[in-house]
């Protein structure tokens, strides 16, 4: 059997070589294996125009190892029309349990996920479908928390290729430091995996402490129709001493009686507003003002259903320090089932964020945890979807565990 090192049309010597044949012949798409994965398409016949943005690739998980594109395809096929699949495959012609697969747009893409996702695509295997995210960003903690932002990006551009930006968050405690972590942007994902790799404890120390690395939790995404309503403002940055009353009078002063109510967590707030012109208004108006001594961000709060924000929170004993949530009650516009968010770029690696207090070994260590699981990198072509966690089990091979010892 072919080795999936080696190039070729993805079909000599494989499994189900002659449904494959039969599939490609009635199709006319190119079927062309490389690099651990096995492509259909990309573009596929008579496509002419520019491929498809961000954001219209899914991730279909929980494949039977012994399934491939004959069944799979004709399967999308109902949805709309594939520009491309790739189905990760191991070095005995199975598939990995994983496949990513490209619609025309973003509609295409999401009606793809309601109508794949917990699909019995044989008896009793259920699929587990969500979006793509070609993530482009590291986690990186054990920063000292003395170090500036430009210390950081200085430090990172040092030992890493490809870094493009440095996002720190000013500890609730101290705004004169940081929280002893930060997200480190890179140019591809590529860049961000071999940034990855080369990091991991035990390799490289930053101003000779230990650090941890990981990939960032991506940012939970609402639909532009659900946010073009929303009215509460998500204020962070905020001094620990400033009172609900402070930060209502500053709003109020954009447009006097505009806020209904405020409530503050800790270094964080969500302000309400009677209508959203108020709120985009005060939006423009007070981000990045000082405010108690401290220079606030200010932006729309995101509305989820509760379910995602749980797909974000568990292991974490609700101590992830960068996941903001708020439930409204019942009386409240808004549906009482609703979880709102706020928006910092990434969120922090449940790992990192579920232990209050962590310590680094002064030797070298490593990094695992059991109840957190990552898609695998096969050399820089995959993508990390932005709800794997919520199936563990999705895939049972080639996965790494990440946790703090």
């Amino acid at each position: 059997m072919e080795s999936n090192h080696k190039s070729g049309d993805g079909l000599s010597g494989t499994q189900k070589e002659a449904a494959l044949r039969a599939l490609v012949q009635r199709t006319g798409y190119s079927l062309v294996q490389e690099n651990g994965q096995r492509k259909y398409g990309g573009p596929p016949p008579g496509w002419d125009t520019t491929p498809p943005e961000r954001g219209c690739e899914i991730f279909i998980g929980k494949l039977p190892r012994d399934l491939f594109e004959d069944e799979l395809i004709p399967l999308c096929e109902k949805m709309v029309k594939i520009y491309e699949m790739r189905m990760m495959m191991d070095f005995n012609g199975n598939n990995r349990g994983y496949a990513f697969v490209t619609f025309s747009n973003k509609q295409e893409a999401k009606n793809a996920i309601k109508q794949l996702n917990n699909y019995e695509i044989r008896n009793g295997r259920l699929l587990g479908v969500c979006a793509s995210v070609d993530n482009c960003r590291l986690f990186v903690g054990g920063i000292p928390k003395t170090k500036k932002r430009e210390e950081i990006l200085s430090e990172m551009k040092k030992v890493t290729e490809g870094v493009v930006d440095v996002i720190v968050y000013p500890s609730a405690a101290d705004k004169t430091k940081n929280r002893g972590f930060a997200f480190v942007e890179y140019e591809s994902h590529r860049a961000a995996a071999m940034a990855r790799r080369r990091l991991l404890p035990g390799r490289i120390q930053l101003w000779g402490h230990p650090i941890a690395v990981d990939w960032a939790e991506p940012e939970v995404e609402v639909d532009e129709d659900t946010m073009s309503s929303v009215k509460i403002l998500y204020v962070r940055n905020l001094m620990l001493s400033t009172s609900e009353e402070m930060i209502e009078k500053e709003f109020n002063s954009i447009k006097p009686g505009a806020v209904e109510r405020v409530k503050k967590i800790r270094d964080y707030a969500f302000v309400h507003f009677s209508n959203r012109e108020d709120a985009v208004e005060a939006m423009k108006a007070l981000n990045g003002k000082v405010l108690d001594g401290s220079p606030i961000e200010v932006t729309l709060a995101k509305p989820v259903d509760k379910d995602s924000y749980v797909r974000y929170t568990r292991g974490t004993g609700g101590r992830n320090t960068m996941l903001q949530e708020y439930t409204y009650p019942l009386s409240h516009v808004y549906d009482p089932t609703t979880t709102y968010l706020g928006a910092p770029v990434f969120y922090t690696p449940q790992a990192y964020a579920a232990i209050p207090s962590l310590h680094f070994p002064a030797t070298k260590g490593h990094l695992s945890n059991r109840a957190l699981i990552r898609t695998p990198s096969v050399r820089g072509c995959s993508r990390t979807p932005s709800i794997y966690l919520c199936f563990l089990t999705a895939v049972h091979a080639g996965v790494h565990h990440i946790h703090v010892q």
